[in-house]
């Protein structure tokens, strides 16, 4: 697999080790078997994923030039994204990007790392200065996954720290394609707001005049907001958190529409049913979950979630209308995703017609079979 470039070595596969290394050590990779240079990659001790990949094949100094150059690649591949009139996006893709473990998200003028590996600690400084430069961010924010905030060890560094800059406030007014967003960027989801999904909300709002939406797992509203502005008649946003749907409702009316919003904290599945019993329909149902397998051990029971969704939107689609079915799992694979999706349509005798299937959009490169994890596909219910 490293020979492949792929960027992970799991601990179970070392079968020799010169010494035992700190988080961020430099480690060298060589084959068993013609004791030849493979690559190179950051020591992680605290994860199964024992070194993180760097560089395959031609051995070169892990450097500050290493990193200008990383990341100013990073920054090219996202520059046509920037010709529209967004100013969010995620400028660092993880191993995607050729830097395993570390996301950073633009959020107008405020740069969010996160980390997920201690490998980083030692290396902040380096890759500040880039990250800064090409995202032409004044301030730079600092987030840690759970399992590095409960390390004791993190080189004098925690969550929500202040790197570089100001941060005046903790929630930052964005635009995507035009409207306008907010994200929390130092209490937010991830780095504040789920920013993959940009080619679908547009998609949705490009298909939403006149008509009535429903929106499933809405959180802050993207899919909604584009409706709205699009033109939809009315929007129903569900999500069982209120907290959440508050700022769907606050992302709503940053941006002018005519249409009516309402909200519904509850659960989804719960919603759904209620819907069904009532013959309560929509002309575009969006169905946009979150995780349902963060282990292997999880993932029969994450099909059958997709599967019982896929059923129940179905059931709520108007002649002629709109279902948009996603996920976000990266254990459940985009064939079988799509294959348990047409699935519960044919059981259900259902007549429909296979629009369009959409992946990553251009700021979620996938460079690995892991790094792949978006998948949706529009069915016109006929």
């Amino acid at each position: 697999m490293v020979k492949k470039g792929h960027p992970w070595v799991f601990e179970a596969s070392i079968v020799k080790q010169s010494k035992e290394g700190q988080a961020g050590d430099l480690a060298i990779i060589f084959d068993n078997k013609k004791n030849k240079f493979l690559a190179c990659g950051f020591y992680d001790p605290h994860s199964p994923i024992r070194i993180k990949l760097l560089q395959f094949h031609q051995s070169l100094t892990i450097d500050q030039n290493w990193f200008d150059e990383k990341i100013a690649a990073a920054y090219e591949l996202r520059k046509p994204l920037l010709q529209t009139d967004t100013n969010s996006y995620r400028l660092i893709y993880g191993e995607n990007d050729g830097l395993p473990g570390l996301i950073a998200d633009i959020y107008d003028h405020v740069l969010v790392v996160k980390l997920y590996s201690a490998i980083w600690f030692p290396y902040l400084e380096q890759i500040q200065k880039p990250l800064m430069h090409y995202s032409k961010a004044k301030t730079m924010v600092l987030r840690l996954n759970r399992s590095l905030q409960k390390l004791d060890h993190t080189e004098n560094y925690q969550d929500e720290q202040i790197l570089s800059g100001e941060l005046e406030n903790e929630i930052i007014v964005f635009r995507e394609h035009g409207l306008q967003f907010s994200a929390n960027v130092i209490k937010g989801h991830k780095t504040g707001y789920f920013l993959d999904h940009r080619f679908n909300r547009k998609k949705i709002g490009n298909l939403a005049k006149g008509k009535t939406v429903l929106d499933v797992f809405a959180y802050a509203g993207g899919f909604s907001v584009h409706a709205l502005a699009g033109g939809a008649k009315e929007v129903t946003s569900i999500d069982i958190s209120a907290r959440a749907l508050e700022m769907a409702i606050a992302n709503a009316k940053l941006n002018p529409h005519k249409g009516k919003h309402k909200t519904l904290a509850l659960d989804a599945f719960t919603a759904l049913e209620d819907f069904v019993k009532k013959g309560i329909k929509f002309d575009i149902v969006i169905i946009d979950p979150p995780s349902f397998a963060k282990r292997e051990s999880e993932i029969p029971k994450a099909k059958q979630h997709y599967e019982r969704l896929a059923k129940l939107g179905i059931q709520l689609v108007h002649k002629n209308g709109t279902l948009l079915l996603a996920s976000c799992s990266s254990r459940v694979k985009a064939d079988d995703f799509f294959s348990l999706s047409e699935n519960a349509m044919n059981t259900t005798n259902v007549k429909y017609r296979l629009l369009e299937k959409t992946f990553h959009d251009i700021d979620h490169p996938v460079r690995f079979p892991e790094g792949a994890y978006l998948k949706a596909a529009y069915y016109r219910i006929l």
